[in-house]
């Protein structure tokens, strides 16, 4: 090889070496893990999918984010526990589990508190959603947004539920939330805290009798396969926070921090919409199946037997505040 192609050679060598050197850091992607414990079916992994796409554009590709769904990467407590610890990026779960580390986020969770679905998304997007997501933040957690699982309903394998009396002495999984578990203490059923990656396994082996869910959540879970009546309850509505670790959240650039808060409330209305707009053809799916459906329950008879108690006790701990604001914004 001659003198000047080697010179060649070697310059531009050095100079790719250079360039690679001197790459900014904004240039390779970073590379974030959501996990969450629902099937791929559900509104939860369609619209973490969406998240993903939009973070991706929002960052021009600085950020890309990973999903694992079905509890891949364990269980409802599990993931939070990991994404405090900083070892996993995001997840999302449903509050119930939140309120460990931040009680005051049990009056979500209060029995019979949303009017209806509009009434929920004005407090989850409004101020009062804001201060209760900032709760959060001393357990090492920026909740970015706040999705849904929906209205909970209930099923069993034992009988129809039509009245508070058909509930008494049924076994039935609930989520860890204190607001849960005594409300179906005082309808005089038998509350059994599991985690959603157990509830499957529970219902087929008849650990426990039923369970409480929506109805778009029922179906994509394949719950209408070991469970045989379901009852529109609508006893509660359960909101889910899309929780990241807030070291690494507040490390970011203000930009991408932006983009993160920006495609999540997007997201948060977006998978909202989906299990709205699929409630009425996941019933008739489940009725199809077999599933027997009690349509018209008694809900003054259940809300009577424990919304007033339930919010009595939270109201002893934490005051009216918060309560009262969220009741005026159903107005």
């Amino acid at each position: 090889m001659g003198t000047t192609r080697r010179t060649l050679v070697t310059g531009a060598a050095s100079g790719l070496a250079l360039f690679a050197i001197g790459r900014p850091a904004s240039a390779q992607a970073t590379r974030l893990r959501l996990a969450h414990p629902h099937p791929e079916a559900d509104s939860w992994h369609k619209a973490a999918l969406l998240f993903a796409e939009r973070v991706k554009e929002g960052s021009g590709g600085r950020l890309t984010v990973q999903i694992y769904a079905n509890g891949a990467l364990g269980s409802d407590a599990q993931t939070i526990g990991l994404v405090r610890g900083g070892s996993l990026e995001l997840c999302l779960t449903g509050n119930p589990f939140f309120t460990g580390l931040a009680p005051r986020l049990n009056v979500l969770d209060l029995p019979f508190l949303f009017a209806n679905r509009a009434h929920a998304a004005a407090v989850l997007d409004g101020p009062i959603g804001d201060g209760l997501r900032r709760e959060l933040e001393g357990a090492n957690i920026k909740a970015l947004a706040t999705w849904e699982v929906g209205w909970r309903n209930l099923t069993n394998n034992r009988r129809p539920v039509a009245t508070l009396t058909d509930l008494r002495g049924l076994k039935i999984r609930t989520t860890p939330n204190p607001a849960h578990i005594r409300a179906f203490q005082l309808m005089g059923a038998v509350p059994t805290p599991l985690a959603f990656t157990e509830l499957f396994t529970a219902l087929e082996t008849g650990t426990v009798d039923g369970q409480e869910n929506p109805v778009t959540l029922i179906l994509n879970a394949k719950f209408n396969e070991v469970q045989k009546h379901i009852s529109l309850t609508r006893h509660a509505f359960t909101s889910a926070p899309l929780a990241m670790n807030k070291a690494k959240f507040e490390a970011m650039p203000a930009d991408l921090r932006g983009v993160l808060e920006a495609a999540a409330r997007e997201t948060a209305r977006a998978q909202r919409r989906m299990n709205e707009d699929t409630e009425t053809s996941s019933l008739e799916a489940l009725r199809k199946s077999g599933m027997q459906v009690v349509e018209a329950p008694d809900r003054d008879s259940f809300s009577r037997a424990c919304a007033a108690e339930v919010e009595k006790e939270f109201v002893a701990k934490y005051g009216t505040e918060t309560l009262d604001a969220i009741r005026k914004a159903a107005a």
